[in-house]
């Protein structure tokens, strides 16, 4: 399937879920994370604010989690249509942009690209961890200036079932799925 009908498809997928939906499998989402990645304190993570009007996975329950177990918590911010990491604590400020999107009223870029996990929103992945998002392209030229070693992981409701044809040769893959059910590796990094 070409990445616009795939698009389509889970947005209404998606919009057709409950919040008590959302809030079931984004626990699930989030035990499978914990148990198969066990991160640590002082460890790095870059994670998503949820858009909630699409209905994306409550990545709120990982945040709280981190900053209880002093895992460092990073998340994406928009400025001058590039994607910056700002570090957030237990007292972050933040504000809501233009798209309905939660943000740290701080502009300040860490410049952090050693992390050790990017928790990475998407609509689908398919079996060789080719992902679709909204279509800006901000992950992708986000991921080019990341560590090697960080693990790109996505997080979703749905598990690969067909292949994306449409890839582009700047997309970049991730090296991990979690969903409700599983988490599937597509990283063939020898170590």
């Amino acid at each position: 399937m070409k990445k616009s009908e795939i698009r389509k498809l889970y947005l209404e997928k998606r919009k057709k879920m409950s919040q008590d939906e959302v809030f079931v499998l984004s626990e699930k989402i989030f035990e499978n994370f914990i148990n198969y990645f066990k991160p640590v304190p002082n460890q790095k993570v870059h994670i998503f604010i949820p858009i909630e009007k699409f209905n994306e996975i409550n990545t709120q329950i990982f945040i709280n989690y981190f900053l209880s177990r002093n895992i460092k918590v990073f998340v994406p911010k928009i400025v001058d249509t590039k994607l910056i990491s700002v570090e957030i604590f237990t007292d972050t400020q933040f504000e809501t942009n233009n798209w309905g999107i939660s943000e740290p009223i701080s502009n300040e870029d860490s410049e952090d690209s050693d992390f050790d996990f990017v928790i990475t929103p998407l609509l689908y992945c398919d079996f060789k961890g080719n992902r679709v998002g909204y279509g800006k392209g901000f992950y992708d030229h986000f991921f080019e200036n990341i560590s090697k070693n960080s693990k790109k992981i996505g997080v979703n409701y749905f598990n690969p079932d067909h292949m994306i044809d449409d890839i582009w040769e700047n997309d970049i893959p991730l090296d991990y799925l979690v969903t409700p059910t599983e988490v599937l590796s597509f990283s063939d990094k020898s170590e």
